[in-house]
């Protein structure tokens, strides 16, 4: 009895070492890898005249979809 207690604690301190040793190895890495390769920030869209135009028109389309669906509804 005593030794299956000995092999089954002695078990679980190896994979609770080896889970240990994983999480620091990961947030090593982690930290490197925002260190060295940082994402880059995206770049800042400008809106053109044709964006706004079809930012409108766009608009148009939806009011009109929403329109013909109350409608269908009724």
């Amino acid at each position: 009895m005593q030794q299956g207690l000995d092999i089954t604690l002695f078990g679980m301190g190896i994979v609770f070492t080896f889970l240990l040793v994983l999480v620091i190895c990961t947030t090593i890495m982690s930290r490197l890898m925002s260190r060295y390769f940082p994402e880059p920030e995206p770049a800042p869209v400008a809106k053109s005249a044709a964006g706004a135009a079809d930012d409108a028109r766009l608009k148009k389309i939806i009011q009109e979809a929403i329109k013909q669906h109350r409608n269908r509804r009724r």
